[in-house]
């Protein structure tokens, strides 16, 4: 095959001969101008110097790029005519040889166009001679290059968009962008062609394809700096295979001074009544000795025929769509864990035009940042990202750490469920529907395990994990993949979590790419994150990689706009933090869910022996006492007893308990008004019961509301069953009780004792009356909180109204005398006058509560073990 430079010297020479006869032609033509009609040799003349012409333009314009745009069109061979890199000419127009007013001869004019310049006429789309001629110079470039070798940037100004209908096919197929009719989108189709032209100042691939502006016509509001734009463009666009296919251009009555700027390396058709003048091409070569362009008049190329269009776009579109498909299969490798994770982890994301984008998580780019608006593609993108690194890099390289704060179930796929179990084995810890708080205890995670790794570098005298992974085999130290999704709720508001949260983040971001822990955040939005105020820039200066989806722009640098039309399924990828010049247009591809189920399984199927599925906090999610492995571990060979409340907001929901030794103020308040409380009473007595021998606990339950009636009946009766002594009192027996559990000498107490009571309010107010002694029934439970831990009595209870609470031990007096509260629907500042401590921060939600241990200095979330459907029933909340 010959060279592209014997291509192009073939093209010259063809051209200086047609120049050479266009000069012999406009010299005869001036001859006879104003003489009399031409005598027959004259006319013998210009038919040879036409036929000269004719077979001039045949050579340089084989096909496509010349032949007559009717049905015969139709059997011709596509992507053979020209070739990347070489000079393409096409027929743009027909020339005119003869007399004035006399017979006339037609010859193609052949214009050099992609490979060396640029066609320009001066009238819009709206002619519909310009618009039949653009769509025949578009099409002949369409089936002329090869499969893939032309990518079209339409704009039309002049029709809206309708001069490129009869390709619609190509726009549906993404090899032709959407067509632009705004200025805003006329300027990021100028933006994608400079960021072309800078990429290319290192060279070009041989397969880079042409890039086309195509417009029928400037949109409103376009003006000087377009122009100038566009005449940059022209200038330095062909050695980018960038190019220009302009109509209304120069525009008439355009806005600025002056006429806009001359374009280099473009063939001008300018028109002159109903006829065209052609000026000089971008040739080394000039059409006349004066340099004014071709002699003679033109007539514009003809229209294609109706449906010619179509039918050479729908075979280009459907060779397109298997081309540059993206399936979610397509991005997994076909063996699993072949990859090593030493120096980084990589994955494909989608394509960049035909090629694969592949994205890495290394020392050049350690954390991500996505960003997309509701409806764009996030949660996808993500899960594509996650299935493709967790098939490259076995669970020894890689381990994920992932969060989800939105409602919603993005990483549901890595977990076991009811109607799957399988699990994907790379996940340590997954969140769903996440609180702020186990967002935090993640980020503490990383912490200690990043401070972890820095000890190990340092005893192996390395600063990189790269380098002790180069030097210890035998070091199992996989890198780590955090992802949080909506991370923004972390950091929302200005409280002390929050800003905890943000000075975690920004370590880990700062120092995590040394230890192998990476970052990936994803949000609709990064705006009014108020706790990132200060260290917006230390934090995301450290993401330098950008994934902006649809409406994912506020990531990108602010003069980026090219996110703001993206569609569904694509992103801008930036490495560069958002500089427009780094901008690359990948699209990802939607993950079936046969096809994701089919990986887990594949995953997991060849997970490690013993490996065991990810810790899981789903925030909408009860927890139930009976289902929990620790409290079915519990027996009377303990140490220490310990009621049990619920399960810690933390990682791996760790359960909480409280310990009832006897040491003051071992005792468990339960406040708010919800009935959990009375749940939470429930699952601290049945755990106290499993760590007593039958027989060796007596259990004094009091109950004052009736919605607690099906839970006392339960736990009697689960506690008759287990061989525990269980009364069942009302307030005056209760005080009774309290007062023989006050008297020590009169009452020694022979086994340990649990006062159980539901809707202590209630009671506090019958205790509050004075006997005939003018002793109180209140004075008696201060007495067992006080001295009850001693001998082994312990008070569990129940207060619907805090208030009642304090006045029921004495007030502030009495705070140490119970060491655990577990608050539940009660007010911030009426929880922190209770305890003493006015920077306590507590919002009371559903299916949360907080633990307050004094003695332990323990302030702790915890979702509360509640009996199961409690939360089912919208109206069983309060009473």
């Amino acid at each position: 095959m010959a060279s592209a430079s014997a291509h192009f010297n073939r093209a010259v020479a063809l051209h200086r001969e047609a120049a050479a006869h266009v000069e012999a032609a406009r010299v005869e033509h001036a001859r006879q101008q104003g003489t009399a009609p031409a005598s027959d040799g004259q006319l013998a003349t210009y038919q040879r110097l036409a036929h000269e012409l004719n077979s001039a333009a045949a050579q340089i314009t084989p096909g496509w790029l010349g032949c007559p745009l009717d049905g015969r069109a139709r059997a011709r061979k596509l992507g053979v005519d020209a070739r990347l890199g070489d000079v393409m000419h096409v027929d743009a127009a027909t020339g005119l040889l003869g007399p004035r007013g006399g017979e006339v001869s037609e010859f193609a004019v052949a214009v050099p166009f992609l490979g060396i310049g640029h066609v320009a006429v001066d009238r819009d789309a709206r002619d519909p001679r310009v618009a039949g001629w653009m769509r025949g110079l578009l099409l002949r470039s369409v089936a002329a290059l090869p499969d893939g070798g032309l990518r079209v940037l339409p704009v039309d100004g002049a029709t809206l968009g309708s001069l490129f209908t009869p390709f619609r096919g190509l726009v549906d197929a993404q090899v032709w962008a959407t067509p632009a009719t705004t200025v805003d989108r006329l300027r990021a189709v100028l933006d994608e062609a400079e960021e072309r032209v800078a990429a290319a100042h290192g060279g070009i691939p041989h397969d880079m394809p042409y890039l086309l502006i195509a417009a029928g016509g400037l949109p409103v509001g376009a003006g000087s700096t377009e122009h100038a734009r566009l005449a940059a463009l022209a200038h330095a666009g062909p050695a980018a295979r960038v190019h220009l296919l302009l109509a209304g251009y120069p525009p008439t009555g355009a806005a600025g001074f002056g006429r806009p700027p001359r374009l280099d390396h473009t063939t001008h058709l300018a028109a002159n009544g109903d006829l065209f003048t052609v000026s000089e091409t971008p040739a080394d070569v000039p059409l006349d000795r004066q340099g004014g362009g071709l002699a003679c008049p033109v007539r514009l190329a003809d229209p294609p025929i109706d449906g010619l269009i179509e039918a050479v776009c729908h075979p280009l579109a459907n060779a397109a769509r298997t081309h540059t498909a993206v399936d979610f299969t397509g991005l997994m490798p076909p063996k699993i864990w072949t990859e090593s994770s030493a120096s980084g982890l990589r994955t494909v994301v989608g394509r960049e035009g035909r090629a694969w984008c592949e994205l890495a998580l290394d020392d050049a780019t350690p954390h991500w940042l996505v960003a997309g608006r509701t409806g764009a593609g996030k949660t996808v993108f993500l899960l594509d990202v996650l299935y493709g690194l967790t098939s490259r890099y076995s669970p020894d390289e890689l381990a994920l750490y992932l969060l989800d704060f939105k409602e919603g179930i993005s990483f549901a796929e890595f977990t076991p469920t009811e109607v799957d179990g399988s699990w994907i084995p790379h996940a340590r810890t997954v969140g769903i529907e996440s609180d702020r708080e186990y967002g935090l205890a993640v980020l503490r995670t990383l912490s200690r395990e990043m401070s972890r790794r820095a000890a190990e570098l340092k005893r192996a005298g390395v600063t990189r994990l790269v380098d002790l992974r180069a030097n210890r085999d035998d070091v199992a130290m996989p890198r780590l993949v955090a992802v949080i999704d909506e991370f923004q709720v972390l950091f929302t508001g200005n409280d002390v979590l929050a800003r905890q949260a943000a000075a975690a983040l920004e370590e880990l971001a700062r120092k995590g790419r040394s230890y192998g822990i990476h970052l990936i955040l994803a949000s609709q939005t990064i705006s009014g994150v108020e706790a990132l105020f200060t260290k917006g820039e230390s934090i995301f200066g450290q993401f330098p990689l950008r994934i902006a989806l649809a409406g994912g722009g506020g990531i990108l640098d602010a003069s980026n706009t090219a996110a703001d039309a993206l569609p569904v399924g694509s992103a801008v990828v930036n490495a560069a933090a958002g500089h427009p010049d780094a901008n690359r247009l990948v699209r990802f591809p939607n993950a079936e869910p046969a096809a994701v189920t089919t990986q887990r399984h594949r995953l997991w199927s060849a997970r490690p022996p013993g490996d065991a599925p990810p810790a899981v906090f789903a925030g909408y999610a009860e927890h139930h006492i009976d289902t929990d492995a620790a409290y079915r571990r519990l027996t009377p060979n303990i140490r220490r007893r310990q009621a049990l409340v619920g399960r810690a907001v933390d990682v791996g929901l760790p359960t909480v308990g409280f310990g009832l030794d006897a040491t003051p103020g071992r005792h468990v308040a339960v406040l708010g008004t919800s009935i959990v409380g009375a749940d939470i009473v429930h699952a601290a007595a049945l755990s106290l019961a499993r760590q007593h021998q039958p027989g060796t606990a007596r259990f004094v339950v009091a109950g004052f509301a009736a919605a607690a009636d099906p839970v006392i009946e339960h736990l009697t009766d689960t506690l008759t069953v287990a061989g525990h002594p269980c009364v069942g009192v009302d307030a005056a027996k209760l005080r009774a009780e309290l007062a023989a559990l006050a008297d020590a000498d009169t009452a020694p107490v022979t086994a340990h004792t649990y006062l159980l009571v539901f809707a202590a309010d209630v009671a506090t107010a019958a205790l509050s009356h004075k006997d005939s002694t003018g002793r109180t029934g209140l004075a008696d439970l201060r007495t067992v909180l006080h001295t009850g831990p001693g001998r082994g009595v312990h008070l569990i209870g129940w207060w619907r109204i805090a208030r009642r609470f304090s006045e029921a031990i004495g007030g502030s007096s009495g705070r140490e005398d119970v060491a655990c509260l577990v608050a539940l629907n009660v007010a911030n500042t009426e929880l922190a006058a209770l305890v003493g401590d006015h920077t306590l921060t507590w919002h009371p939600r559903t299916n949360r509560a907080l633990l307050l241990d004094r003695h332990d200095q323990r302030a702790q979330l915890i979702v509360p073990y509640v009996r199961p459907g409690r939360h089912d029933d919208p109206g069983d909340g309060t009473m």
